[in-house]
């Protein structure tokens, strides 16, 4: 057991750290060298960095450490592990590339025209180092810390106090870079925001269908030889009928819908069909959890 624990947290510890070096690599060499903008705490520290040039590895300690010490004594120590963890990987690693990047053996990617390549990328980057950092548990600290201590003491939505934090920082943001640099920011964490999503719901995708027919168990008996997949039959009631009914219910992969469209055709043509998207599908036949 503890064999397996061990592996677990060293997992998780290295998913966190590989997220928060992509997500910093993103900032050294997208954000800062094209005067981008970024949302949170990171986007107070590229701000510093415009207005008085103080490198963000060092201001994102700076301005986390108190964050740090008052989540713990609100949030408590399980809440704030994998954050202080995230946070200290980012300033780190943004340490990092700083020099790398500094001392040339890395150039980072500036254009003066083409500023829709940058964002896709920026935005690309950053979403795949966050969406990693989110999926092991862990934050960058800052807004987050924020966001959940307002929560329990209002009662407000994080997603709502993390967006108006950003919006107060974006438009800071005016008085050192041009509005259209703010707008491509925009874009950018628009991109940054989808790509968390997809690595946060997993990038296999299935579809699970919901059917109503005459005969459900045959159908699930030939669900099942035809493309061994697991059936499951729930039980239902109709609200106007009052007719109780029995429901199939089963995931295929992508590749198997058109189908499993055909056999429910086949064995009803009245049959009423629901498919829906489900991500991260997990056990026998599709992707095994390690």
């Amino acid at each position: 057991m503890n064999g397996m624990r061990y592996k677990e947290a060293l997992r998780t510890w290295t998913v966190l750290a590989l997220g928060a070096a992509i997500y910093a690599f993103g900032i050294e060499y997208f954000i800062l060298p094209n005067r981008l903008m970024e949302g949170g705490v990171t986007g107070i520290t590229v701000l510093l960095q415009y207005a008085a040039g103080l490198p963000p590895a060092a201001t994102t300690l700076a301005i986390n450490l108190p964050l740090f010490v008052f989540g713990w004594r609100k949030l408590g120590r399980e809440a704030m592990i994998y954050t202080i963890g995230g946070t200290l990987l980012l300033s780190l690693f943004l340490w990092i590339w700083e020099q790398t990047i500094d001392r040339g053996w890395i150039k980072p990617f500036t254009t003066e025209h083409d500023f829709i390549l940058v964002v896709l990328y920026a935005g690309v980057t950053l979403g795949a180092g966050l969406g990693l950092v989110f999926r092991s548990g862990g934050t960058t600290g800052g807004v987050d810390i924020i966001a959940r201590i307002v929560h329990r003491w209002r009662g407000w939505s994080m997603g709502q106090i993390i967006l108006a934090m950003d919006i107060v920082i974006l438009g800071s943001s005016l008085l050192f870079i041009p509005k259209e640099k703010v707008l491509y920011t925009l874009v950018s964490v628009f991109i940054s925001s989808r790509v968390i999503d997809f690595i946060q719901e997993g990038a296999y995708a299935a579809k699970a269908f919901s059917i109503l027919c005459r005969e459900p168990e045959k159908l699930a008996a030939t669900i099942t030889r035809e493309l061994d997949r697991g059936v499951t039959l729930l039980s239902g009631i109709g609200a106007y009928s009052g007719e109780r009914r029995m429901m199939v219910y089963c995931v295929v992969s992508r590749f198997e819908i058109r189908k499993l469209k055909s056999l429910v055709r086949q064995h009803d043509r009245q049959a009423f069909i629901v498919i829906a998207d489900v991500h991260d599908v997990l056990g026998e036949g599709f992707r095994e959890e390690e």
